[in-house]
């Protein structure tokens, strides 16, 4: 859930936009640690802003992440941040700041999804995997159901009910 929310006062006409959000993504996503599928980028411009007495090309960052935060990281983002704003932008590293803010889920509103989406993250479970999970479990079951004494009709049926299932 990384959020970089980046201001500047250089107007953005005839800039490849998409190019500074895609690079910034990703910057923020490798350096952080976590999936780009869940990093978002914005950026503003031609706001009038002043820094250190002079209107020139100048810009004001913040991000916004739960967890992934260190002095190191924050180092590591400002950098990759200003050299993408002085690429693209023309904007010296001298007139770019980033303030970080590691915060709590709860601060957000998406804690519940947050903690699942982590949940299902760190068990890296995808389609497949659950179905080589299932054709496990169903080729077990149905061992023990075709050898045991007491074979059910029922537990027969749902067997091949779930075989015949197409779980990609």
């Amino acid at each position: 859930m990384p959020t970089l929310n980046i201001t500047t006062n250089v107007p953005l006409d005839g800039v490849s936009i998409s190019d500074i959000l895609r690079d910034a993504s990703r910057a923020v996503a490798t350096t952080i640690g976590k999936p780009e599928q869940y990093v978002m980028v914005l950026l503003r411009g031609g706001v009038p802003v002043m820094f250190a007495g002079s209107e020139e090309p100048a810009a004001y960052g913040e991000i916004v992440s739960i967890g992934g935060l260190s002095p190191s990281v924050n180092k590591t983002i400002s950098s990759a941040i200003s050299e993408i704003l002085e690429s693209k932008l023309s904007i010296p590293k001298s007139r770019f700041y980033l303030k970080f803010s590691d915060v709590n889920c709860k601060q957000l509103g998406i804690c519940d999804i947050y903690k699942w989406s982590v949940v299902f993250e760190s068990l890296n479970m995808n389609v497949q995997m659950i179905k080589v999970v299932l054709e496990v479990s169903i080729s077990t079951m149905q061992q023990l159901l075709w050898h045991s004494g007491e074979t059910q009709f029922f537990g027969r049926a749902m067997v091949e009910i779930l075989l015949s299932r197409d779980f990609a």
